[in-house]
């Protein structure tokens, strides 16, 4: 387990050098089981700046809700539980204030595919959950929903939460959506951009089953796209 919580920590440290997160905003958590193999994850610690944290401040949590720490677990803990018992497929949940997503977020709306980069994040859009206060079951409840067949989503009013099957695979899709989120808002200073059509981007979610990095993120969503859904 101690090699989690250095990857949490590096992880955590990265997002800030790039932008994603400043000071205690944000947080991220990686399934970990316990020494005596109870299931569970690692997450950061609550109102703790990221340049004061260490490996060992980092809290376990089993999927009760029960916590064990130094510090309490981050407010968010509800939707990193719920992420991860529901998903099993899913290792890793990062949770951004990052800029630009953040900004989009506040118009409350999905994302469309104003960009073939969407299908990264599992389908034709990229879905904004309902406000819901910070670190509540509503929240979580909202997360879930959005997260449906999807690697990213926005909060509304808030943020983004991405997920992946490494940490490393979070963090990629953490900074292409807020890539596509500067893009898409700099696009609407200009005026509507052209959407690609349901079936442009069922030819980019089958072209992402053998494109390097994002391979393993198609398959799943080329079936999701296919059935529809927002």
């Amino acid at each position: 387990m101690q090699n989690k919580r250095e990857q949490l920590l590096h992880i955590s440290q990265q997002l800030v050098t790039l932008g994603l997160n400043r000071g205690t905003a944000g947080n991220v958590s990686v399934r970990a089981d316990s020494a005596d193999g109870q299931a569970g994850f690692l997450i950061t610690p609550s109102g703790l700046a990221v340049d004061k944290m260490s490996s060992s401040d980092m809290v376990w949590m089993d999927f009760s809700g029960n916590a064990t720490g130094v510090h309490p677990p981050s407010s968010e803990w509800r939707f990193h539980q719920d992420i991860l018992y529901q998903k099993p497929q899913v290792n890793a949940v990062i949770h951004t204030h990052s800029i630009y997503a953040s900004t989009f977020s506040t118009f409350r709306k999905d994302m469309p595919s104003f960009h073939y980069m969407i299908a990264l994040a599992g389908g034709d859009s990229i879905r904004c959950a309902p406000y819901a206060l910070f670190g509540s079951q509503q929240l979580s409840d909202n997360a879930i929903e959005a997260l449906k067949d999807r690697k990213a989503c926005l909060l509304a009013n808030h943020g983004m939460i991405a997920v992946g099957e490494t940490l490393e695979k979070a963090l990629d899709i953490t900074q292409e959506v807020e890539t596509l989120c500067e893009q898409y808002l700099l696009a609407l200073q200009v005026g509507e951009p052209h959407i690609l059509s349901r079936q442009e981007m069922l030819d980019v979610l089958e072209k992402f089953k053998t494109y390097g990095a994002w391979s393993d993120n198609s398959a799943e969503a080329s079936n999701v796209t296919r059935s529809g859904g927002k």
